[in-house]
């Protein structure tokens, strides 16, 4: 999908009433999604668009193994890991609450935080139900690709 089509679509959804909107063309797909909070409009292409992306990227992290310690608390519950390289955000906005703290309990399909790529806000949502047991990332820090985020017990 063009750029053209895209800044259309975030346009429509940012004025009409509907808070989401997804659309598959083809191989790809787009899903739109507007805060409640009056805050900013998020366009999230599918993940299959992401590899080619994230290819040459993926082995540049070798100094960032010291991120690897967060492996022991695997043990102790989920890991919720990074789908894509970006930037990692706790909240929706600047000076909006965050989506989750340490202690909180979670459903399946929560949003945990907010991951920035390529100027398009990615909602990543929790993957299973439990309680967060750590954060992992701070925030505004950049993320690699299956970097862990967060451990759901």
């Amino acid at each position: 999908m063009d750029l053209r089509k895209l800044k259309t679509l975030i346009d429509l959804v940012a004025e009409s009433g509907i808070a989401e909107l997804e659309i598959t063309e083809g191989e790809g797909k787009v899903r739109i999604v507007k805060f409640a909070q009056g805050g900013p409009v998020a366009a999230a292409p599918a993940m299959q668009a992401y590899p080619t992306v994230v290819s040459a990227p993926v082995p540049a992290p070798a100094p960032e193994a010291p991120a690897a310690p967060p492996a022991p608390a695997a043990a102790q519950g989920h890991v919720v890991k990074s789908p894509m390289v970006g930037t990692f955000y706790r909240a929706p906005n600047p000076g909006a609450p965050v989506f989750v703290d340490v202690g909180q309990t979670v459903k399946e399909g929560d949003p945990l935080c907010i991951i920035e790529a390529m100027k398009l806000l990615n909602e990543i949502e929790a993957d299973k139900a439990g309680v967060v047991k750590e954060i992992l990332v701070e925030n505004g820090q950049p993320v690699e690709y299956g970097q862990p985020l967060f451990v759901i017990g």
